[in-house]
């Protein structure tokens, strides 16, 4: 498969992550994974599909180039954090004792559906740079 078709694959994976756990602030983004995660935590592992992709494509292409670990790295870092406050909600912890609720705009909400894949082509040496 070419680069570019895993380029897309990864944008709409994106899309996908980002649109699952839309809402208008983060607080909302956190009890939407929340949802996920009561309900069943292996759902929320695949739902967090990007993760699961960004390692596929380190193996796929044989790519243990800095960038493509560092998207590994901040994924998996990304589903620690998210999994560190859902047990933090499941023992009844406020929201606010963990993290201030920010509003999300539609640039900070999308933001991730251009940083990864553009990172993802930077790794794989797609602009000859």
């Amino acid at each position: 498969m070419d680069i570019l078709s895993l380029f897309f694959i990864f944008v709409a994976i994106e899309l996908f992550e980002t649109n699952w756990q839309k809402s208008d602030t983060l607080h909302g983004i956190l009890l939407n994974n929340y949802k996920v995660y009561r309900y069943n935590i292996f759902l929320f592992f695949l739902l967090n599909f990007s993760f699961i992709y960004s390692i596929f494509l380190v193996i796929y292409l044989q790519n243990n180039s800095f960038w493509m670990l560092s998207i590994v790295g901040i994924k998996f870092l990304d589903v620690a954090f998210k999994l560190n406050i859902m047990s933090k909600i499941a023992d009844n912890t406020e929201l606010d004792e963990i993290m201030p609720n920010i509003k999300i705009g539609l640039l900070f909400r999308y933001a991730n559906v251009l940083i990864y894949p553009i990172t993802f082509l930077i790794a794989t040496n797609y602009f000859n740079l």
